[in-house]
């Protein structure tokens, strides 16, 4: 049971850690394009503006600043696996996630695997049954790689992917459409994944290395580039957001539902009597060798 529990965390892990960058964005209000075309009798005050996508996308990165909460679901297929969940992160002040996913391969897709990240510590979790990866206590090399997976799952910051889906070319809106009984703007653009590097340098060192994570394990499964879907909601928050690739092991289109932002979000430890600590068992391992 503890192998197979392993396998599953690990295969739920890694399609984390691939779509860890594929999120939506935060974006602005109409407060910043260029004045319509058309002429018109009114006074300037009055006359109309159109926002280009890429106005949009510059207000995104400043709005997502202000975030301090926000719960997700997300949906659709990695690495040749079907993925599902949902999601409650908290940014400040201090930084923790709870995750929930139906796990890749379980027989009859009913077993679930939960993630929690808190206090330098990852929790995988599966039918009260939990392992903990202290990244403290752990050994240089295995602590960077968990730390890398953690990352993977903290990459739904909503202001990551608008740095590179402005490196789009074709950079376009599809017009205004309902999610949900929500009015949103329909933002879409195809960028190469070498393009997306080239975007690392903007942002804050912690977005650099969250999103410089989630590029290599893409790249690392062939994907070449991503389609970005992202819908824009009146309140100036993403709706939802789709991203779609083709992958080594098969075509990646995953589906990201924001369900609200800025509210109070808890996350504690799992009960002590249903954690096995794996660097304790680690070092028992290694003093009975």
């Amino acid at each position: 049971m503890l192998v197979h529990r392993n396998k599953t965390a690990g295969a739920v892990l890694a399609a984390v850690l691939l779509v860890g960058g594929a999120t939506a964005c935060e974006d602005g209000k109409k407060d910043g394009a260029a004045k319509s075309a058309t002429p018109a009798a009114a006074a300037p005050s009055k006359a109309a503006i159109e926002v280009t996508p890429a106005a949009y996308l510059e207000k995104v990165k400043k709005k997502s600043e202000e975030l301090t909460s926000l719960r997700y679901t997300m949906s659709g297929t990695a690495m040749g696996e079907k993925v599902s969940g949902e999601a409650s992160m908290r940014m400040k002040p201090t930084v923790a996630m709870a995750m929930k996913m139906a796990a890749p391969g379980a027989a009859g897709g009913a077993e679930s695997v939960e993630i929690r990240l808190l206090d330098g510590a990852m929790y995988l979790g599966s039918e009260g049954k939990w392992m903990k990866f202290d990244m403290k206590a752990m050994g240089a090399e295995t602590s960077k790689k968990m730390e890398g997976l953690g990352q993977g799952a903290q990459g739904e910051n909503p202001g990551d992917k608008a740095d590179e889906l402005l490196k789009a070319e074709d950079l376009k809106s599809l017009g205004e459409e309902t999610i949900d009984g929500v009015k949103t703007r329909h933002l879409v653009g195809t960028v190469p994944l070498e393009k997306m590097r080239a975007s690392l340098a903007s942002g804050t060192p912690e977005a650099k290395e969250r999103r410089e994570k989630s590029l290599k394990a893409m790249e690392d499964e062939g994907v070449k580039s991503l389609t970005v879907d992202m819908w824009i909601d009146e309140q100036d928050h993403t709706k939802q957001v789709r991203t779609r690739g083709t992958a080594t092991k098969g075509p990646m289109d995953m589906t990201i539902k924001f369900l609200d932002f800025n509210k109070p979000v808890e996350i504690a430890a799992p009960p002590a009597d249903q954690v096995m600590d794996l660097a304790e068992m680690m070092k028992d391992s290694g003093e009975q060798g």
